[in-house]
């Protein structure tokens, strides 16, 4: 079985207001899951890392072959990939917990994509926000 998973996280102000959005698509490219949370005060690559690790735990519930991990931040995906060092330290550390989550599946395959193609991710991103703003 395969997933693919598009994650997203967003901040107000950097750092600011943040919210991360997932969801998980099986072969069918039916959607069998989505999460959005509200993380608090953070950065957008503290965000977007939120999200990459979300979307990694519930990838391990559905126990694939293979993972499809899609974001639109480049410079996470860099980072997964091992093309660019991780030099901040707090992101470091969000790093290592996302090796760990994709370390235990089979095979995760790690995608830049344009934010237009990420919509439904970052719509949940945001409305995490929203939601927490209103409360």
């Amino acid at each position: 079985m395969r997933i693919r998973i598009f994650t997203d996280g967003a901040a107000r102000g950097n750092p600011g207001p943040s919210g991360i959005g997932v969801a998980v698509y099986g072969d069918d490219g039916a959607l069998l899951e989505q999460d959005c949370r509200y993380i608090g005060i953070a950065t957008n690559n503290v965000a977007e890392y939120h999200g990459l690790i979300t979307g990694l735990t519930l990838a391990q519930k559905h126990m694939p072959c293979t993972v499809e991990m899609n974001l639109d931040s480049e410079l996470v995906v860099r980072q997964m990939k091992g093309e660019y060092k991780v030099k901040n330290e707090n992101l470091a550390v969000l790093y290592r917990q996302a090796c760990a989550l994709s370390a235990q599946l089979l095979k995760v395959r790690f995608v830049h994509i344009p934010r237009e193609q990420n919509t439904v991710a970052d719509k949940l991103a945001n409305t995490a926000i929203d939601t927490q703003s209103q409360s």
